[in-house]
Protein backbone atom coordinates (compact mmCIF):
# COMPACT_ATOMS: atom_id res chain seq x y z
CA UNK A 1 0.00 0.00 0.00
CA UNK A 2 1.50 3.35 -1.05
CA UNK A 3 1.34 6.03 1.64
CA UNK A 4 -0.31 9.36 0.85
CA UNK A 5 3.06 11.14 1.19
CA UNK A 6 4.75 8.70 -1.18
CA UNK A 7 1.84 8.92 -3.61
CA UNK A 8 2.02 12.72 -3.70
CA UNK A 9 5.72 12.59 -4.61
CA UNK A 10 5.22 10.24 -7.58
CA UNK A 11 5.01 11.80 -11.05
CA UNK A 12 4.41 9.61 -14.06
CA UNK A 13 6.28 10.21 -17.30
CA UNK A 14 5.05 8.89 -20.65
CA UNK A 15 8.59 8.71 -22.06
CA UNK A 16 12.02 10.26 -21.46
CA UNK A 17 11.71 13.93 -20.48
CA UNK A 18 14.11 16.29 -18.65
CA UNK A 19 13.97 14.12 -15.55
CA UNK A 20 16.34 16.50 -13.76
CA UNK A 21 13.41 18.89 -13.34
CA UNK A 22 11.41 16.23 -11.51
CA UNK A 23 14.25 15.47 -9.10
CA UNK A 24 14.89 19.20 -8.60
CA UNK A 25 11.28 19.57 -7.45
CA UNK A 26 11.82 16.89 -4.81
CA UNK A 27 9.59 14.45 -6.68
CA UNK A 28 9.96 10.85 -7.80
CA UNK A 29 9.59 10.12 -11.53
CA UNK A 30 7.88 6.91 -12.60
CA UNK A 31 8.34 5.80 -16.21
CA UNK A 32 4.88 4.47 -17.04
CA UNK A 33 6.25 2.24 -19.79
CA UNK A 34 8.43 0.44 -17.25
CA UNK A 35 5.54 0.29 -14.78
CA UNK A 36 3.39 -1.40 -17.42
CA UNK A 37 5.86 -3.85 -18.95
CA UNK A 38 7.19 -4.99 -15.54
CA UNK A 39 3.69 -5.47 -14.08
CA UNK A 40 2.98 -9.14 -13.21
CA UNK A 41 -0.49 -8.90 -14.81
CA UNK A 42 0.22 -6.87 -17.93
CA UNK A 43 -2.63 -8.49 -19.82
CA UNK A 44 -5.12 -7.36 -17.19
CA UNK A 45 -3.99 -3.76 -17.60
CA UNK A 46 -4.68 -3.98 -21.32
CA UNK A 47 -8.09 -5.53 -20.62
CA UNK A 48 -8.84 -2.64 -18.27
CA UNK A 49 -8.22 -0.17 -21.09
CA UNK A 50 -10.37 -2.18 -23.49
CA UNK A 51 -13.19 -2.18 -20.95
CA UNK A 52 -12.89 1.63 -20.78
CA UNK A 53 -13.44 1.89 -24.53
CA UNK A 54 -9.95 1.72 -26.06
CA UNK A 55 -10.20 0.12 -29.52
CA UNK A 56 -8.67 -3.32 -30.01
CA UNK A 57 -6.44 -1.93 -32.78
CA UNK A 58 -4.75 0.57 -30.45
CA UNK A 59 -1.07 0.31 -29.52
CA UNK A 60 -0.70 -2.03 -26.53
CA UNK A 61 1.68 0.45 -24.87
CA UNK A 62 -1.08 3.09 -24.75
CA UNK A 63 -3.58 0.61 -23.35
CA UNK A 64 -1.08 -0.72 -20.83
CA UNK A 65 -0.03 2.72 -19.61
CA UNK A 66 -3.67 3.73 -19.19
CA UNK A 67 -4.41 0.57 -17.23
CA UNK A 68 -1.32 1.00 -15.05
CA UNK A 69 -2.16 4.59 -14.10
CA UNK A 70 -5.82 3.82 -13.40
CA UNK A 71 -4.87 0.84 -11.24
CA UNK A 72 -1.90 2.14 -9.25
CA UNK A 73 -1.37 5.83 -10.01
CA UNK A 74 0.41 8.21 -9.98
CA UNK A 75 -2.11 11.03 -9.96
CA UNK A 76 0.17 13.40 -11.93
CA UNK A 77 1.57 12.59 -15.36
CA UNK A 78 4.03 14.46 -17.59
CA UNK A 79 3.10 13.63 -21.16
CA UNK A 80 5.15 14.34 -24.26
CA UNK A 81 2.80 15.97 -26.74
CA UNK A 82 5.35 16.25 -29.56
CA UNK A 83 8.37 14.06 -30.19
CA UNK A 84 7.06 10.66 -29.14
CA UNK A 85 3.84 8.74 -29.73
CA UNK A 86 1.11 10.20 -31.92
CA UNK A 87 -1.53 8.78 -29.58
CA UNK A 88 -0.22 10.38 -26.41
CA UNK A 89 -2.57 13.37 -26.63
CA UNK A 90 -5.72 11.23 -26.52
CA UNK A 91 -4.20 9.01 -23.83
CA UNK A 92 -3.58 12.06 -21.66
CA UNK A 93 -7.13 13.31 -22.18
CA UNK A 94 -8.46 9.89 -21.18
CA UNK A 95 -6.37 10.02 -17.99
CA UNK A 96 -7.40 13.61 -17.29
CA UNK A 97 -11.04 12.52 -17.50
CA UNK A 98 -10.22 10.07 -14.69
CA UNK A 99 -8.92 12.89 -12.48
CA UNK A 100 -5.21 12.64 -13.30
CA UNK A 101 -3.36 15.96 -13.43
CA UNK A 102 -1.63 16.34 -16.79
CA UNK A 103 1.57 18.35 -17.36
CA UNK A 104 2.40 18.68 -21.08
CA UNK A 105 5.92 18.78 -22.49
CA UNK A 106 7.02 19.04 -26.12
CA UNK A 107 10.32 18.52 -27.87
CA UNK A 108 10.65 21.42 -30.33
CA UNK A 109 10.55 20.68 -34.02
CA UNK A 110 12.70 21.68 -35.68
CA UNK A 111 15.18 21.52 -32.77
CA UNK A 112 15.67 24.98 -31.33
CA UNK A 113 17.67 26.09 -28.32
CA UNK A 114 15.25 28.94 -27.65
CA UNK A 115 12.21 26.64 -27.80
CA UNK A 116 13.84 23.95 -25.68
CA UNK A 117 14.76 26.55 -23.06
CA UNK A 118 11.14 27.69 -23.00
CA UNK A 119 9.77 24.14 -22.68
CA UNK A 120 12.09 23.16 -19.83
CA UNK A 121 11.32 26.38 -17.95
CA UNK A 122 7.58 25.73 -18.34
CA UNK A 123 8.05 22.21 -17.02
CA UNK A 124 10.09 23.43 -14.07
CA UNK A 125 7.47 26.05 -13.23
CA UNK A 126 4.68 23.47 -13.34
CA UNK A 127 6.64 21.27 -10.94
CA UNK A 128 7.57 24.09 -8.59
CA UNK A 129 11.28 24.39 -9.34
CA UNK A 130 13.63 26.31 -11.65
CA UNK A 131 15.82 25.49 -14.62
CA UNK A 132 18.85 26.46 -12.53
CA UNK A 133 17.97 23.79 -9.96
CA UNK A 134 17.38 21.30 -12.76
CA UNK A 135 20.83 22.14 -14.13
CA UNK A 136 22.26 21.37 -10.71
CA UNK A 137 20.66 17.94 -10.87
CA UNK A 138 22.08 17.42 -14.34
CA UNK A 139 25.55 17.73 -12.83
CA UNK A 140 24.56 15.35 -10.03
CA UNK A 141 23.49 12.71 -12.56
CA UNK A 142 26.52 13.00 -14.88
CA UNK A 143 28.64 10.37 -13.00
CA UNK A 144 25.70 7.97 -13.10
CA UNK A 145 25.25 8.55 -16.83
CA UNK A 146 28.98 7.85 -17.29
CA UNK A 147 28.53 4.51 -15.50
CA UNK A 148 25.75 3.66 -17.94
CA UNK A 149 28.17 4.44 -20.75
CA UNK A 150 30.57 1.97 -19.17
CA UNK A 151 27.91 -0.78 -19.13
CA UNK A 152 27.25 -0.08 -22.81
CA UNK A 153 30.99 -0.24 -23.56
CA UNK A 154 31.25 -3.54 -21.69
CA UNK A 155 28.51 -4.89 -23.93
CA UNK A 156 29.98 -3.94 -27.31
CA UNK A 157 33.72 -3.68 -26.60
CA UNK A 158 34.52 -5.88 -23.61
CA UNK A 159 31.77 -8.38 -24.59
CA UNK A 160 30.95 -9.24 -20.96
CA UNK A 161 27.40 -7.83 -20.78
CA UNK A 162 24.42 -9.44 -22.51
CA UNK A 163 22.11 -7.52 -24.80
CA UNK A 164 19.22 -7.85 -22.36
CA UNK A 165 21.30 -6.60 -19.42
CA UNK A 166 22.52 -3.60 -21.38
CA UNK A 167 18.98 -2.82 -22.49
CA UNK A 168 17.56 -2.98 -18.97
CA UNK A 169 20.17 -0.65 -17.49
CA UNK A 170 19.94 1.86 -20.33
CA UNK A 171 16.15 1.92 -20.51
CA UNK A 172 16.00 2.31 -16.73
CA UNK A 173 17.80 5.64 -17.03
CA UNK A 174 14.54 7.29 -18.11
CA UNK A 175 13.61 7.60 -14.41
CA UNK A 176 16.53 5.92 -12.55
CA UNK A 177 13.96 3.85 -10.71
CA UNK A 178 12.86 7.04 -8.96
CA UNK A 179 15.96 6.85 -6.74
CA UNK A 180 19.31 7.77 -8.39
CA UNK A 181 21.31 6.91 -5.27
CA UNK A 182 20.03 3.37 -5.09
CA UNK A 183 20.26 3.01 -8.87
CA UNK A 184 23.91 4.08 -8.73
CA UNK A 185 24.69 1.61 -5.95
CA UNK A 186 23.11 -1.29 -7.83
CA UNK A 187 24.81 -0.27 -11.07
CA UNK A 188 28.26 -0.16 -9.45
CA UNK A 189 27.63 -3.64 -8.07
CA UNK A 190 26.60 -4.94 -11.48
CA UNK A 191 29.67 -3.48 -13.20
CA UNK A 192 31.94 -5.08 -10.62
CA UNK A 193 30.32 -8.46 -11.16
CA UNK A 194 30.37 -8.17 -14.96
CA UNK A 195 34.09 -7.34 -14.98
CA UNK A 196 34.82 -10.79 -13.53
CA UNK A 197 33.05 -12.62 -16.35
CA UNK A 198 34.44 -14.46 -19.35
CA UNK A 199 33.82 -12.91 -22.75
CA UNK A 200 30.44 -13.71 -24.27
CA UNK A 201 31.71 -13.62 -27.84
CA UNK A 202 33.84 -16.66 -27.05
CA UNK A 203 31.03 -18.73 -25.57
CA UNK A 204 30.42 -22.29 -26.75
CA UNK A 205 27.65 -23.19 -29.14
CA UNK A 206 27.98 -20.37 -31.68
CA UNK A 207 27.14 -22.06 -35.00
CA UNK A 208 29.14 -19.62 -37.13
CA UNK A 209 32.78 -18.63 -37.42
CA UNK A 210 32.07 -15.99 -34.79
CA UNK A 211 29.19 -14.29 -33.00
CA UNK A 212 26.83 -12.20 -35.17
CA UNK A 213 26.82 -8.61 -33.89
CA UNK A 214 23.44 -6.89 -34.11
CA UNK A 215 22.03 -3.45 -33.48
CA UNK A 216 18.53 -2.96 -32.06
CA UNK A 217 16.63 0.03 -33.48
CA UNK A 218 13.37 1.57 -32.36
CA UNK A 219 11.34 1.74 -29.18
CA UNK A 220 12.01 -0.70 -26.32
CA UNK A 221 10.27 -4.01 -27.02
CA UNK A 222 6.98 -5.01 -25.46
CA UNK A 223 8.41 -8.53 -25.80
CA UNK A 224 11.88 -8.41 -24.17
CA UNK A 225 12.42 -12.04 -25.17
CA UNK A 226 13.76 -10.78 -28.49
CA UNK A 227 16.85 -9.44 -26.70
CA UNK A 228 17.83 -12.82 -25.24
CA UNK A 229 16.47 -15.03 -28.02
CA UNK A 230 19.15 -13.90 -30.48
CA UNK A 231 21.89 -15.19 -28.16
CA UNK A 232 20.45 -18.69 -28.48
CA UNK A 233 20.83 -18.29 -32.25
CA UNK A 234 24.50 -17.30 -32.21
CA UNK A 235 24.10 -13.51 -32.16
CA UNK A 236 24.00 -10.68 -29.63
CA UNK A 237 22.63 -7.15 -29.56
CA UNK A 238 25.60 -4.85 -28.93
CA UNK A 239 23.84 -1.61 -29.86
CA UNK A 240 20.53 -0.37 -28.44
CA UNK A 241 19.69 2.78 -30.34
CA UNK A 242 16.84 4.40 -28.39
CA UNK A 243 17.67 2.94 -24.97
CA UNK A 244 21.21 4.31 -25.32
CA UNK A 245 19.76 7.73 -26.11
CA UNK A 246 17.75 7.56 -22.86
CA UNK A 247 21.09 7.61 -21.01
CA UNK A 248 22.11 10.89 -22.71
CA UNK A 249 25.46 9.57 -24.00
CA UNK A 250 26.74 12.80 -25.59
CA UNK A 251 28.60 15.41 -23.50
CA UNK A 252 26.64 18.67 -23.35
CA UNK A 253 27.31 22.13 -21.97
CA UNK A 254 23.94 22.42 -20.23
CA UNK A 255 20.52 20.82 -19.83
CA UNK A 256 19.16 22.54 -22.94
CA UNK A 257 21.88 21.13 -25.18
CA UNK A 258 21.56 17.72 -23.53
CA UNK A 259 17.94 17.36 -24.64
CA UNK A 260 18.62 18.82 -28.08
CA UNK A 261 21.30 16.15 -28.59
CA UNK A 262 18.80 13.43 -27.66
CA UNK A 263 18.03 12.05 -31.13
CA UNK A 264 14.80 10.10 -30.65
CA UNK A 265 12.24 12.97 -30.73
CA UNK A 266 13.64 14.58 -33.85
CA UNK A 267 14.37 13.55 -37.45
CA UNK A 268 14.99 10.09 -38.88
CA UNK A 269 17.98 11.51 -40.74
CA UNK A 270 19.64 12.50 -37.45
CA UNK A 271 18.82 9.08 -36.00
CA UNK A 272 20.21 7.38 -39.12
CA UNK A 273 23.47 9.30 -38.81
CA UNK A 274 23.80 8.16 -35.19
CA UNK A 275 22.97 4.55 -36.15
CA UNK A 276 25.49 4.47 -39.01
CA UNK A 277 28.19 6.00 -36.82
CA UNK A 278 27.63 3.44 -34.05
CA UNK A 279 27.31 0.58 -36.56
CA UNK A 280 30.83 1.28 -37.77
CA UNK A 281 32.26 1.84 -34.30
CA UNK A 282 30.75 -1.39 -32.96
CA UNK A 283 31.40 -3.47 -36.11
CA UNK A 284 27.75 -4.43 -36.51
CA UNK A 285 26.80 -7.17 -38.95
CA UNK A 286 23.10 -6.34 -39.11
CA UNK A 287 20.28 -4.22 -37.70
CA UNK A 288 16.91 -5.28 -36.30
CA UNK A 289 14.21 -2.60 -36.35
CA UNK A 290 11.53 -3.34 -33.78
CA UNK A 291 8.13 -1.81 -34.51
CA UNK A 292 4.97 -1.86 -32.42
CA UNK A 293 1.69 -2.88 -34.03
CA UNK A 294 -0.67 0.03 -34.80
CA UNK A 295 2.15 2.58 -34.37
CA UNK A 296 2.93 5.41 -36.80
CA UNK A 297 6.63 4.59 -36.42
CA UNK A 298 6.11 1.55 -38.64
CA UNK A 299 6.66 4.00 -41.50
CA UNK A 300 10.24 4.70 -40.37
CA UNK A 301 11.54 1.98 -42.69
CA UNK A 302 10.74 4.24 -45.65
CA UNK A 303 13.76 6.29 -44.55
CA UNK A 304 15.83 3.62 -42.78
CA UNK A 305 16.04 1.28 -45.77
CA UNK A 306 17.65 4.05 -47.81
CA UNK A 307 19.72 5.73 -45.11
CA UNK A 308 21.27 2.82 -43.20
CA UNK A 309 24.35 0.98 -44.38
CA UNK A 310 23.92 -2.42 -42.68
CA UNK A 311 21.43 -5.23 -43.52
CA UNK A 312 18.06 -4.47 -41.92
CA UNK A 313 15.28 -6.73 -40.62
CA UNK A 314 12.00 -5.33 -39.31
CA UNK A 315 10.18 -7.26 -36.57
CA UNK A 316 6.67 -6.28 -35.49
CA UNK A 317 5.03 -7.25 -32.19
CA UNK A 318 1.70 -6.41 -30.59
CA UNK A 319 1.10 -7.49 -26.98
CA UNK A 320 3.32 -8.69 -24.11
CA UNK A 321 4.18 -12.36 -24.12
CA UNK A 322 6.34 -14.66 -26.18
CA UNK A 323 8.04 -13.46 -29.33
CA UNK A 324 5.89 -15.65 -31.55
CA UNK A 325 6.66 -18.27 -34.18
CA UNK A 326 6.65 -15.95 -37.21
CA UNK A 327 8.90 -13.29 -35.66
CA UNK A 328 11.26 -15.93 -34.27
CA UNK A 329 11.51 -17.65 -37.65
CA UNK A 330 12.30 -14.40 -39.47
CA UNK A 331 14.90 -13.48 -36.85
CA UNK A 332 16.51 -16.92 -37.07
CA UNK A 333 16.69 -16.76 -40.88
CA UNK A 334 18.21 -13.25 -40.78
CA UNK A 335 20.92 -14.31 -38.34
CA UNK A 336 21.65 -17.50 -40.27
CA UNK A 337 22.13 -15.69 -43.58
CA UNK A 338 24.49 -13.18 -41.96
CA UNK A 339 26.34 -15.81 -39.93
CA UNK A 340 26.98 -18.08 -42.90
CA UNK A 341 28.51 -15.17 -44.81
CA UNK A 342 30.85 -13.88 -42.11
Amino acid sequence: MISMVAEASRVGISTTIPVEAVFAAGLRPVDLNNAFVSHPARGELIERALAEGFPQNTCAWLKGIFGAVVEQGPRRVIGVMRGDCSGTGVLLEALEARGVEIIPFSFPFPPSREEMDREIRKLCQALGTTIEEAEGWRHELLPLRELLGEVDRMCWHENTVTGLENHLWLVGSSDFGGDPGRYNEELVGFIGEARRRERLDGRKGIPFSREVRLGYLGVPPITPEILSRVEQLGARFVFHEVARQFSMPNPARDIIEQYLDYTYPYTLHARSADINRESERRSLDGLVHYVQSFCHRNMEDVVFTRALGAPLLTVECDCPGELGVAATSRLESFIQVIGENL
